[in-house]
């Protein structure tokens, strides 16, 4: 048997150092025993997928260093590797799940669903679609999709009884079949949800390991009834804990820089980051520190990943970097890396109509690129404090940009523009009063490039990280501030959504 694994990302933010995380295991794994490593898009989601972030993916992975021998960008045997170009062969599957009796017809409204849902929470039971809609004759079924009634397509699930399932470092899992529920296959817009593509792929690709993150062991059973309804010899499971930050909570972009290109544009090593990766649960047997990647494949042993959530430390990852640095490049090799970092062609093309409007000979450059070259910026309390707005008002402008630029879909001037606008209206201030504050929580300077165009190249990880550092300086938001905000922020929405609504 040739080992074959996979990493299938959903492009639809920035990529992920989680992503980059399971993608290194899967990819030592299968290179440790001589197979292959597959790259598949899952942009089922087309309201949130974007090629923007389906090159950022690609672009991020392969800075990391890691390579795959089939993918949507070089081909391969088992293609196409989007899933929106593979939707024929998820059509053709579940048709042959509903003639067989394992999936049916779902019309029922959202309005029900909430309802449904809300009476078994009442009643303290796991809420669940109670299979109302299984009891539907064939020709109601017919007639209604005929009549063209929304529907989508949902598998059948046992209600009794446990499902068993075989996790190679967790062993035996048993799940209740009461806690699974009656899945969605087949969407209203009829593309599939990721649990019908996942397994059809995972089969017609080959793949014999899935190995992915702990937040899919709850799917588990679903996928496994998948496998048995359509008579296919399910892949062996390995759910790898999840990256976790310092405090124990899951690694989220709300408290920690989370995307590849992120701590690339930082200037980090990535030997170091994928050296780093690997020490997530893993060690080498002789548990040295500083490793690379051909080291790491040729003594990885996947029975050896601890299942304790490992701490992504961005202070420890900046360490081995240092590491790596100092010990592993040649002087040749140090100055080729910092030049590529500090003067890519790339980075002086997006930079070069700045400067061209801005400086009367190049010395002067280095006050207009040193926030862009700056891991972080200086800022004080009473910098902050003499742009004439109360703490709790910077506290509130500081928090909301954070969540506004974390749900930005996409990132260029005018998306940030709009963001910092609807921050300013959902405070009650003008644009004018918030705009000095961007400026200086970005630059740290007094004098440097727009904050509409500073904001543009450092990227949304490195904006949002610069205004958290803001939040930190006037002392952060406490818990109980943090719940305040979040509901002035949650009405705001509504209010500036109607609002946008009505005109």
């Amino acid at each position: 048997m040739t080992v074959r694994t996979r990493i299938a990302p959903s492009p639809t933010g920035d990529p992920h150092v989680g992503t980059a995380y399971i993608a290194l295991f899967n990819y030592a794994f299968a290179k440790q025993h001589g197979g292959q490593f597959v790259l598949r898009i899952e942009d089922t989601d087309q309201k949130r997928s974007t090629t923007e972030s389906e090159k950022a993916i690609l672009d991020a992975l392969r800075w990391t260093g890691l390579s795959w021998d089939e993918g949507p960008d070089i081909g391969g045997d088992s293609g196409p590797y989007r899933q929106s170009e593979r939707r024929a062969e998820y059509d053709s599957h579940c048709q042959t799940l509903l003639e067989d009796g394992h999936a049916f017809h779902c019309f029922c409204t959202p309005a029900e669903l909430d309802a449904m849902r809300a009476e078994q929470m009442a009643a303290k039971q796991t809420p669940r679609y109670d299979g109302r809609c299984t009891h539907l004759d064939a020709a109601e079924v017919d007639a209604r999709i005929a009549r063209g009634d929304d529907h989508v397509v949902r598998m059948r699930v046992p209600t009794d009884g446990e499902c068993s399932i075989h996790d190679r470092l967790r062993g035996l899992i048993q799940i209740p079949w009461a806690q699974v529920d009656m899945q969605i296959l087949m969407k209203a817009d009829g593309l599939p949800t990721y649990h019908l593509a996942n397994v059809v792929d995972d089969h017609l690709m080959g793949i014999t390991h899935v190995i992915r993150g702990e937040e899919w062991i709850p799917s588990a059973p679903k996928h496994q009834l998948l496998y048995q309804y359509f008579g296919w010899e399910m892949p062996e499971l390995c759910h790898l804990p999840l990256l976790r930050n310092p405090d124990q909570s899951k690694l989220s972009k709300r408290k920690n820089p989370t995307s590849i290109l992120y701590y690339r544009d930082q200037g980090f090593l990535p030997e170091a980051l994928l050296n780093y990766l690997g020490r997530m649960g893993w060690s080498m047997p002789d548990e040295r520190e500083q490793f690379d990647l051909a080291e790491m494949v040729s003594a990885f042993d996947i029975d050896r990943v601890s299942l304790g959530g490992p701490i992504f430390d961005v202070d420890k990852l900046t360490w081995l970097n240092g590491q790596w640095l100092k010990h592993s490049l040649s002087d040749e090799q140090y100055q080729q890396r910092l030049m590529e970092w500090m003067c890519s062609e790339s980075f002086f093309v997006s930079v070069l109509p700045q400067l061209k409007s801005r400086i009367d000979v190049f010395s002067e450059a280095g006050q207009w690129l040193q926030p862009l070259w700056a891991k972080d910026v200086s800022l004080s309390e009473d910098t902050l404090g003499a742009l004439g707005l109360e703490q709790d008002v910077l506290a509130n402008v500081l928090q909301f940009l954070v969540w506004r630029f974390e749900s930005c879909g996409s990132w260029n001037r005018q998306v940030i523009e709009q963001e910092i606008r609807w921050v300013a209206k959902a405070v009650g201030l003008q644009l004018k009063d918030v705009m000095p504050l961007v400026f200086v929580v970005l630059s740290g300077a007094r004098q440097a490039i727009s904050a509409f165009d500073l904001a543009v190249l450092l990227g949304p990880d490195r904006t949002r990280a610069r205004v958290r550092a803001g939040l930190d300086v006037i002392g952060g938001v406490s818990k109980k501030g943090a719940k305040r905000l979040e509901k002035s922020y949650q009405e705001a929405l509504r209010s500036i959504d109607t609002e946008l609504d009505a005109n």
